[in-house]
């Protein structure tokens, strides 16, 4: 059977991130008459020059991107940053665009055991531009000037580890499984999401889940995730950023629980199911 064949053969087609690929498919259901949902996730509506990030560098794929995402019958982003993002960039109303976070088990992500004084943060960095849009860098240098306490990076490769230098009291590890990384989120106190850029992060939803104290950066989702719950500093703002951490470290119980609170109620998986068969519903009528 034919890609377009499969096409036809369904009402809707669904793609995760906007990119050349998901807009020829799009182009596809058009042409035959099918509906196409595109939702965006980061990388699809990022235009940073100076680091090489996004997919808008590039001229002709902007162009083409930019058909996907303005013909596609309903577009979902999953924090209102990236709704502005797509607006900006695609140069339209953005009328076809809903706001719909993802959503996070929170039978899985639990609490467990007592809390030790570790600060940790979380990032797939397979490559040095990673580092700097995940904020590791900074992570590091505040790392460094904290040498009294404990830091943990997980999702490092051991070739990227080797050139950052991390201090004595920082562990780098490499990618972990679920159930590595829902230890690690149950041993941390603090959780740091120091992002450059950033969506609607997992990790720190995860880590807020199992009742770590967020501390993370005014950026994208960032706030959206933590709200009242924990701290927020300004990227790279190294001092701010120790004193969030110190002041994490000292919050009583009653803070990590509020944090849990936040994701399990206004980040369910329900909710989503719920938000995503009402798009679908919509466009099925």
């Amino acid at each position: 059977m034919s890609f377009a064949s499969r096409i036809a053969s369904n009402e809707i087609t669904f793609s995760w991130f906007a990119s050349v690929y998901s807009s020829f498919l799009v182009l596809l259901a058009n042409l035959i008459g099918r509906r196409s949902v595109l939702v965006l996730g980061g990388v699809d509506v990022a235009a940073e020059r100076e680091l090489g990030y996004g997919i808008w560098n590039t001229w002709w794929k902007s162009k083409i991107v930019r058909y996907g995402i303005t013909h596609a019958n309903a577009v979902i982003a999953v924090d209102d940053f990236l709704k502005r993002e797509a607006i900006r960039l695609a140069r339209y109303d953005g009328a076809n665009i809903s706001v719909v976070p993802t959503g996070y088990e929170d039978n899985y992500w639990i609490p467990s055991g007592i809390k030790q004084n570790v600060v940790l943060m979380v990032a797939s960095c397979p490559d040095v531009m990673r580092v700097k849009i995940k904020g590791v860098d900074f992570f590091i240098a505040v790392a460094k000037k904290m040498p009294d306490v404990r830091f943990q990076l997980i999702g490092i490769d051991p070739l990227v580890s080797s050139q950052l230098s991390p201090p004595g009291n920082l562990d780098c590890l490499p990618f972990a499984d679920r159930e590595t990384l829902l230890a690690s989120y149950q041993r941390a106190k603090v959780y740091c999401q120091l992002s450059y850029r950033e969506g609607l992060p997992n990790a720190l939803c995860e880590a807020m889940l199992c009742e770590c104290i967020p501390v993370g950066t005014t950026v994208g989702g960032i706030p959206t995730a933590i709200a009242n719950t924990g701290f927020l500093v300004e990227y790279p703002d190294e001092v701010q950023t120790i004193h969030a951490i110190r002041d994490a470290l000292t919050s009583p119980p009653e803070r990590a629980k509020l944090a849990r609170t936040r994701i399990s109620s206004h980040f369910s998986i329900e909710k989503r199911e719920a938000a995503l068969k009402r798009i679908i519903s919509e466009l099925l009528k």
